[in-house]
């Protein structure tokens, strides 16, 4: 099996290991459109990315963009513990893993705003309105609401790279939303599962993959997408 492997941005390279079948390839941190477009043209059968949940995510969109989830499993080796490291059950540094390990199906999370979540997405301090599918998480004031994928989502049945498919039957979760509010002695923690989350909001910023949005917000989506990520895990 050949693979492509990246190195994310001012990584620690002596680590990496080589061996028949992987290429390394070094390209910037978060990296665009131009860095990987040459590199997935020529990908083999796996694709692995050492960096950190950005990195993770911005090749992942990548792949979405050029409609190659099925085609590649997709390796993540992070630099450092992070959101997309505990949820997958990745430690960093493990390149055997994301190397060799089978693929299994993982919930790919999308927003309106044209990315994708892979770790943890955040609004915080929130005051608004939230609802997963049809359950509304919150309505007023939260500490915080977190967005993850759910490692423990079942697989697409019948994946499809065009979401507007008539015939598609729609998944049912994919999502974690964990709300966190004050109480009088301790913070409450909820959590919901579903395919999407709509929140309603007084202005704040986004943040996702550890990155913040550009520009305060007041209105987000999260949804699952109609693939699934091949991820190793």
């Amino acid at each position: 099996m050949s693979t492509t492997a990246l190195s994310c941005g001012n990584v620690e390279r002596a680590e990496r290991p080589s061996g028949d079948g992987v290429q390394w390839f070094d390209v910037p941190a978060a990296p665009a459109r131009a860095d990987l477009d040459p590199l997935l043209a020529d990908a083999g059968e796996r694709l692995v990315v050492h960096g950190t949940d950005i990195d993770f995510a911005s090749v992942v969109l990548r792949l979405l963009r050029k409609n190659l989830l099925a085609d590649l499993i997709v390796g993540y080796v992070p630099v450092a513990d992070s959101p997309a490291a505990r949820l997958w059950g990745l430690r960093p540094g493990d390149f055997d893993r994301a190397l060799t390990a089978a693929p299994r199906p993982a919930a790919l999370i999308r927003d309106d705003s044209g990315g994708v979540l892979l770790g943890e997405g955040s609004i915080e301090p929130i005051t608004g309105q939230v609802y997963c599918d049809d359950e509304q998480v919150l309505n007023g004031a939260a500490t915080s609401i977190t967005i993850s994928p759910d490692p423990a989502a079942a697989p697409l049945p019948e994946p499809t790279a065009d979401p507007m498919n008539a015939m598609l039957d729609p998944a049912t979760d994919g999502i974690l939303v964990t709300t966190v509010r004050r109480g009088l002695l301790r913070s409450r923690r909820t959590v919901a599962r579903g395919r999407a989350v709509q929140a309603s909001f007084r202005s704040a910023t986004v943040h996702h993959d550890g990155v913040a949005h550009p520009r305060p917000m007041e209105k987000w989506v999260w949804y699952r997408h109609t693939e699934d990520l091949r991820l190793a895990r």
